[in-house]
């Protein structure tokens, strides 16, 4: 979380700085109008700042995925910018509406006529003479950008629909990427302000195309077959064994990957939940708790054509911690399951105490968890709800009294991340030893 906090403060805070090396002439001038129009220009390219960062995000770099510690973490900044670039949306279509509402309530008076002399030669020209119609389409865009990202927002809003109007979001932002460079205050183009602008809104550019062409992702796509499936309706459980037809780079214990059933659902995020033996096999548990993964088991059969995409995430139990403390809630076991296979194969010599607190189990999932277990000489401890007390970071120290030596990997329910975390950093675990996989990618 540190990395995109940084990148976050670094741009916001980096472009209203330069913003006001350009354009500080407001500083101590009491006119309103001088006011609106500098906050006007910095709402603007603040605005198209974070939306410009936010389309690069949604097309997955890998290498921004490196520096800001998983695919996950990526999406968290990628929201935020989203909400910060609505903020701001709106505050600029305030700051251009304001004058006629505050004249009307008498609150300010009205300027006196405008003289326009000719236009400026060359390209300051060009974009005063366009002005009318790119204020009328930036406005268009605008009223498009809210209900998409307010769209986007509502988490009941099904994914399919989802998943499907977000990609107009890359036609939005093509529309206010004309309307910016049109509307840009046209000295700021000789100054950092502009220079870092135009960067971002050229590369912003680019992932929009790429969006528009469904190239997402493209290079680390492999098609696959269903190979087999296994229902387990009491835990709602769904087994998926996948082998591969194409080249896969191979992926470590913990990380995820992109599935496509359904070309019109689009692909899904699940954690991998198989160690890589270079056999082109994978296989998925994929919990049903969503209108999409409810209606798998009924949906899927063995034969049946996919698409993989990945593997992405940074969750794979990489510390120079001498010992480790795995925590799993439910269906957060699927990570641990995929190193688990892995240690069986290449040995295991570091102490590692997993935690799985679950609801519904049934015998043969615990045999086969236990199996692997036992093969990577993992200790294993279930805790199963309501039959024994909630699993905190205090209970967890009593069972391992070296915990202090470790690190912590959780994957489960946000909420029981979020208690476990503030718990051990009362006990004194630094944030740096506690990792968790957030994985909400909206």
């Amino acid at each position: 979380m540190k990395n995109i906090k940084h990148l976050y403060l670094g741009l916001t805070v980096g472009f209203t700085l330069l913003w006001l090396w350009a354009d500080s002439a407001w500083l101590g001038n009491s006119n309103y109008f001088v006011w609106r129009a500098a906050f006007t220009n910095w709402s603007g390219v603040l605005g198209m700042a974070v939306m410009s960062l936010g389309m690069i995000l949604s097309v997955r770099p890998l290498s921004f995925e490196r520096r800001l510690g998983g695919l996950d973490k990526m999406y968290r900044l990628h929201k935020w910018l989203g909400i910060t670039g609505l903020v701001l949306s709106i505050s600029h279509w305030a700051l251009a509406k304001s004058p006629s509402y505050l004249i009307g309530w008498g609150l300010i008076e009205r300027p006196g006529p405008r003289v326009r002399g000719a236009l400026p030669p060359g390209l300051e020209g060009l974009f005063l003479s366009q002005r009318r119609p790119a204020e009328t389409f930036g406005e268009y865009a605008f009223y498009a950008l809210c209900v998409l990202l307010l769209l986007a927002l509502i988490k009941h809003f099904p994914y399919k629909h989802f998943f499907k109007t977000h990609r107009w979001m890359a036609v939005v932002y093509l529309v206010l990427v004309v309307h910016a460079v049109v509307l840009m205050k046209f000295s700021f183009w000789s100054q950092g302000v502009g220079l870092l602008s135009a960067l971002l809104m050229v590369l912003g550019t680019a992932a929009a195309a790429v969006s528009l062409l469904r190239r997402v992702g493209i290079h680390r796509r492999a098609g696959g077959v269903i190979e087999a499936l296994e229902h387990h309706p009491e835990s709602g459980v769904l087994r998926v064994d996948v082998r591969l037809q194409d080249r896969w780079d191979e992926h470590d214990a913990g990380q995820f990957a992109y599935l496509t059933f359904d070309q019109t659902e689009g692909p899904h995020p699940f954690t991998i939940s198989s160690a890589w033996h270079n056999d082109g096999h994978l296989f998925f548990l994929i919990k049903e708790g969503g209108d999409y993964t409810n209606t798998l088991p009924a949906q899927l059969t063995v034969g049946q054509a996919c698409t993989v995409e990945g593997p992405y995430g940074r969750f794979v139990f990489k510390s120079d911690a001498p010992r480790q403390i795995w925590v799993a809630g439910g269906i957060g076991i699927t990570p641990f399951i995929a190193r688990m296979k892995a240690l069986a194969k290449q040995g295991n010599h570091q102490p590692v105490d997993l935690f799985w607190s679950v609801r519904v189990l049934e015998d043969q999932a615990l045999r086969r968890v236990q199996a692997d277990a036992d093969q990577a000489n993992v200790r294993l401890h279930l805790i199963r709800d309501g039959q024994n007390a909630p699993l905190t970071a205090q209970a967890i120290t009593k069972v391992v009294p070296s915990w202090v030596q470790g690190d912590v990997w959780f994957c489960g329910p946000a909420g029981f991340g979020a208690a476990l975390r503030q718990g051990f950093a009362r006990l004194g675990l630094g944030a740096k030893h506690f990792h968790q996989e957030l994985f909400q990618m909206r």
